[in-house]
């Protein structure tokens, strides 16, 4: 039985762990001659300060593009196509809307057949808002896709 991947979908907050991730997923694309899709998940504390006001919106979102340009070069530079999307990981309105839940849907909305999540915790250096290092083993008991986490 042979893995067939079209789609490696790699979620993102902006860390070193997410972007270590990318590398993962960029390669696993590369191997199987797949596409990437990005899926930056915007923390809790990024999209409470967003609904509220508290944040220059335009700075939070050039802050996450470039984080996404980044991927994007990365995949560039394999020759591997790449899709990027951001969302709010977490929900003042619904309990079911959490970074794991968004993660999930993201990979059946964009068809992804293998998921790369990065699962180390958050360092120092790593910007305000990273939210990934919790959501790892979620993601890997609720997957339908197979997951690996780096």
């Amino acid at each position: 039985m042979s893995l067939e991947v079209g789609t490696v979908l790699v979620p993102v907050d902006g860390s070193d762990a997410s972007g270590t991730a990318a590398e993962y997923a960029v390669a696993v694309a590369e191997r199987y001659d797949a596409d990437v899709h990005a899926l930056f998940v915007l923390g809790d504390d990024v999209a409470r300060s967003i609904v509220d006001g508290d944040v220059d919106e335009d700075g939070i979102a050039d802050a996450h593009e470039s984080f996404l340009d980044d991927v994007r070069a990365l995949a560039d530079a394999s020759d591997v196509p790449v899709g990027t999307s951001v969302m709010h990981g977490f929900s003042t309105r619904r309990k079911t809307h959490h970074p794991g839940s968004v993660i999930l849907d993201c990979a059946d909305d964009v068809d992804a057949d293998f998921v790369v999540m990065p699962r180390e915790a958050r360092s120092s250096v790593d910007p305000p808002g990273t939210v990934l290092e919790k959501v790892a083993e979620y993601v890997l008991l609720y997957a339908s896709q197979p997951v690996l986490s780096v």
